[in-house]
């Protein structure tokens, strides 16, 4: 490495600019300084397989559909893990460990395929200590970065970590998966062989869902897992009535609709396609998987793929997982997610999709503009929506005047009162003249 600590290389995307966040070390240059740049130090540990990180070659292109995976047939990469994990780290002290046992105890895996990226940041409670005290213990190689940077948020941190991971399997193996969870999660030990054999089966990704921490969960409110397990129950049933309306050849039920960063997983070349993880404050797992889709990938949401998360009050991402609880805990009565819409405006939106679908797929989306008329999408717009790799329903929505890309419309009655429309006209004049033309 010639003496000098490696850059740590952000993964190329047109809509993601690289910030100085991204600049602390890669693995592998055995414990030298990182960087210094706009406010973020940091270090990196020479990897426990003594490999040196390589730069990533950002310039082949990959399609959606021929993008290479992990060997299926178990056999471990001479060159290094080609199954990579990816944890943020900040202040874990009291659940770190739990964590790191759960992966290390993962079964159904050839030894030497898997590896983990720790990325701890900002980390104050003894964490690090933790974190070193086990090391050794797992029977995994680690790579472990450290950061300190003032601007630090979730985005950045879990991009950070798995922008490691697949610059490891980069510079090893060439193709592989990397797999992200957070560090006060437990993973089951067959979560990675779940999340590869889903991955085997055809898709590009798998998104988990998560179960709160029994022990925890019962010291909440009798209240708020009532309520929880009756939003469950009625999510898994709107979203089979959506895989019968608008089915989904590769994320067929059972599946669920929970895109979490506690549960993802992703094949390195389509991580690398879409640009890796939005860094943004909020909602980046849920900017990844819609990115995803947008490019064409296919994205798994098997039900069997479930992670234990903490059901603790106070979390380390503003907006995350712990606010929503404590919310919750203190206004029992708060508004659902803006997924538990009606039945009726959801069976709407399905049939709607489905339609939008088939006539992309035969070709005449833009020709016959009925639809576009209906929903109040111009017809220089409604011409410009079949591109290859486009989302038709999602640019159909932002480009109309009538059914906005917008959550809160599926509220329900609140939402649309908000919006200055009386519920009961909102559905009459979207549903009446889409059930005339079906």
């Amino acid at each position: 490495m010639n003496g000098t600590a490696p850059v740590f290389r952000p993964v190329r995307s047109a809509n993601v600019q690289p910030s100085p966040a991204k600049t602390a070390a890669l693995p592998g240059s055995g414990g030298e300084p990182g960087l210094d740049s706009g406010g973020v130090t940091g270090r990196a540990d020479r990897a426990s397989d003594g490999r040196s990180a390589a730069p990533l070659d950002w310039s082949r292109p990959l399609s959606p559909t021929t993008l290479p995976i992990a060997d299926p047939q178990g056999r471990v990469p001479a060159s290094g893990p080609d199954v990579v994990v990816a944890i943020p780290v900040r202040n874990e002290a009291e659940r770190i460990a739990a964590c790191l046992r759960a992966l290390g105890a993962q079964a159904g895996l050839a030894p030497g395929r898997l590896g983990l990226v720790l990325f701890l940041n900002n980390c104050t409670d003894g964490t690090e200590a933790i974190v070193a005290g086990l090391r050794a213990s797992l029977p995994m190689p680690v790579r472990l970065i450290t950061a300190t940077y003032e601007r630090a948020h979730a985005g950045w941190a879990r991009r950070a970590a798995m922008d490691a991971a697949a610059a490891w399997i980069e510079a090893g193996p060439g193709t592989g998966t990397i797999l992200t969870s957070d560090a006060d999660s437990r993973v089951p030990p067959d979560w990675v062989a779940r999340n590869l054999a889903a991955l085997e089966a055809g898709a590009d990704a798998v998104a988990g869902r998560v179960e709160l921490a029994p022990e925890e969960a019962a010291l909440l409110p009798p209240s708020l897992p009532a309520r929880g397990k009756l939003e469950d129950e009625y999510d898994a049933l709107i979203t089979e009535i959506e895989t019968c309306l608008d089915p989904d050849p590769h994320d067929p039920w059972p599946c669920h609709r929970t895109t979490i960063g506690a549960s993802l997983a992703v094949r390195s070349g389509a991580y690398v396609q879409v640009g890796g993880m939005p860094e943004i404050p909020l909602g980046e797992d849920g900017a990844f998987v819609a990115a995803l889709l947008q490019q064409g990938f296919r994205v798994r949401h098997p039900r069997d793929v479930v992670v234990t998360i903490s059901a603790r009050l106070s979390g380390r991402a503003p907006g995350g997982v712990a606010d929503t609880i404590r919310a919750r805990c203190e206004e029992p009565d708060a508004l659902c997610d803006a997924r538990m819409e009606r039945v009726p405006r959801l069976m709407l939106r399905c049939w709607l999709r489905h339609r939008l679908r088939r006539l992309h797929r035969s070709g005449r989306l833009g020709r016959d503009l009925a639809w576009a008329r209906l929903l109040g999408v111009s017809a220089e717009e409604a011409r410009r929506i079949p591109e290859p790799c486009e989302s038709i329903p999602q640019a159909v929505a932002r480009k109309s005047a009538v059914v906005p890309d917008d959550p809160d419309l599926f509220r329900g009655r609140a939402g649309c009162e908000a919006k200055g429309v009386p519920a009961a006209i909102a559905e009459r004049d979207l549903c009446q003249p889409l059930v005339a033309c079906a």
